[in-house]
């Protein structure tokens, strides 16, 4: 049986038509950019349909305006156009989510123009399962360009680019979020390595444009009185930006959303009444505006700021972002503020040690004393100096008794003193204090290039000591060994279980050691080291912290020796026993 003509060549088009949309689709899915797969969907369909121009344009589902994704023979600044959802054909078609094939564009009230020389419109909606996520549109200089099998091939089209648009739209969503996960690690491991406020703000700004694409980016701090706002860092600011005046807190738009505690947004900051530097931002470029405060404990220290080149309204995942970013800010500020306390903590500790040194110095100055003192008293009452009353000499003598006996009261009460500086003691953890103590001393060791390495034994049991002690002597252990390695080097710490005692298996004292790779002891210097703190051999400092470390152990019944090889180091080792 013989087909006809017009069959067949109906049949013909619509193989054709059909070899069309399955190469769109090919086409269309070789790439998972979003933008690319819009643009090679718009082309392959003004070629198709013979038209001379187009866009698709996407729902933006936080402002609800319909965007140009993609544009085709028109100028790139109609880029800038926004309908809202049922304005214009395009936008009555994401609305009804029907198709609207228009002959002439000039006789419906719904058209808006763009280009003058477009007489008619195809458009048809483009759906991701049941909802309408866009509008793909073509144009044409001649009137009644589009017929029915146009508009079917159309939709077709729009159809195989659904899925597309869902897989561009997901893989879209989750390289955003490894992005912002690498950049978050990225500037994280940045404010821990520094001790620097302004290298961890300047890597954020840094990594929020980088992130977000957008024009410029700024933190923003108040002042000590908390009324002006004080640029702290910048990435992309032009001189205009830099040289401007500071901003009120109390009357800027920064300073507003930073009293609201939220993130706010101006759409044009050159237009807007809102902003104070509209002027400024006319120079510098700047339009759209996303500002977050920075919160910590509930107050607002300031805010970062994200500028755009051009007018655009943020998403919610934009702004979630920059909060990340402000937080991390907020993280910043604290870490930098607890650096601060334990300088300061470390100072106090120095100073008491100090005080310490001082005491004990005191003590053994007071026993030195004490052997002459009572010699000269013995000497003083053999001589039995007797002399008339009416002799100068014996109101001399009866002063020079006196005077000694003061001098014996006063040792007393030293005596007194030292000996009152008892071990308080309690149940111990000795690695909690070692992790607390080089958390105390971070900033030493990483200032002078410092390693520290830490060999915990984990099942290590309790001592029965002084903890504020024991902080003291490993606090001057390892300053010590901070001063001996004026190049850097590595600063081992160890604690182990020892059964010291014989014949007993269970542990009986906890050892403690210290070693550097420093400049080591000669000789005399280990001979001296824990001795008398009228004796120390160190060429520089006090020469007191061996001494109070000796002290201290010795005071807790333990164990103090020293190794040490100049040019190769010095080890410490101690032994504290377990029992009360």
């Amino acid at each position: 049986m013989e087909i006809p003509l017009a069959e067949h060549e109906r049949i013909k088009a619509r193989l054709t038509r059909l070899e069309a949309v399955h190469a769109v689709g090919q086409i269309v899915q070789s790439t998972l950019d979003l933008k690319e797969a819009m643009r090679l969907l718009l082309q392959e369909a003004v070629r198709l349909l013979s038209a001379n121009s187009g866009t698709v344009s996407l729902a933006n589902p936080t402002t609800g305006f319909l965007e140009l994704e993609a544009i085709h023979g028109f100028p790139a600044s109609a880029r800038g156009l926004r309908l809202k959802i049922g304005e214009g054909i395009t936008g009555w078609v994401a609305r009804s989510g029907k198709s609207a094939r228009v002959g002439n564009v000039a006789a419906d009230r719904r058209y808006i123009r763009i280009r003058a020389d477009i007489c008619s419109e195809l458009a048809v909606p483009l759906r991701v399962g049941d909802s309408v996520r866009g509008v793909i549109n073509v144009n044409s200089d001649r009137l009644d360009a589009f017929s029915a099998d146009d508009e079917e091939l159309l939709q077709e089209l729009a159809q195989v680019a659904a899925p597309a648009i869902a897989n561009t739209w997901l893989y879209e969503q989750a390289r955003q979020k490894a992005r912002l996960l690498e950049s978050l690690v990225s500037v994280s491991q940045t404010i821990n390595s520094t001790f620097s406020l302004d290298d961890a703000l300047q890597a954020i700004v840094r990594e929020t444009r980088a992130l977000l694409g957008g024009r410029m980016c700024s933190l923003m701090m108040l002042d000590s009185s908390g009324e002006w706002l004080e640029l702290r860092a910048h990435y992309g600011a032009g001189k205009e930006y830099l040289s401007k005046p500071r901003l009120s807190a109390g009357e800027s738009f920064v300073g507003i959303a930073m009293r609201r505690k939220k993130p706010m947004q101006l759409e044009n900051v050159q237009k807007s009444g809102r902003y104070q530097n509209a002027s400024m931002a006319r120079k510098e470029g700047l339009v759209s505006l996303l500002t977050v405060p920075l919160l910590f404990s509930g107050k607002a220290l300031g805010a970062l700021n994200l500028y755009t080149g051009e007018p655009h309204t943020f998403a919610d995942e934009e702004v979630r972002t920059l909060t990340a970013y402000a937080e991390l800010s907020a993280l910043a500020l604290e870490k930098t503020r607890l650096y601060d306390r334990i300088v300061q903590v470390e100072e106090a500790l120095r100073q008491s040690e100090r005080l310490s040194a001082l005491g004990l110095l005191a003590a053994e100055i007071a026993h030195e004393i004490r052997n002459p003192l009572t010699v000269m008293k013995m000497l003083h009452h053999s001589l039995a100096l007797d002399f008339p009353a009416h002799d100068a000499r014996s109101n001399d003598v009866r002063i020079m008794g006196e005077k000694m006996d003061h001098l014996n009261r006063i040792v007393d009460r030293v005596l007194d003193f030292a000996r009152s500086a008892e071990p308080e003691r309690s149940e111990v953890n000795l690695n909690q204090l070692l992790d607390d103590m080089s958390l105390l001393t971070r900033h030493a060791l990483q200032v002078h290039n410092v390693l520290l390495v830490r060999k915990f034994d984990q099942s290590l049991p309790s001592v029965w000591a002084d903890a504020t002690q024991l902080e003291q002597a490993f606090l001057n252990l390892t300053l010590n060994a901070v001063e001996a390695m004026p190049d850097g080097g590595r600063l081992t710490i160890r604690s182990k279980a020892l059964p010291l005692n014989r014949g007993r298996n269970r542990p009986s004292h906890v050892l403690v050691r210290f070693r550097d790779t420093g400049a080591g002891m000669s000789a005399e210097q280990r001979k001296r080291a824990f001795s008398s703190l009228l004796q120390t051999t160190k060429p520089k400092g006090t020469g007191l912290g061996l001494a109070i470390v000796a002290r201290v152990i010795e005071q807790h019944q333990g164990l103090v020796k020293v190794w040490s090889t100049p040019g190769r180091g010095t080890t410490i080792s101690m032994a504290l026993p377990l029992g009360k």
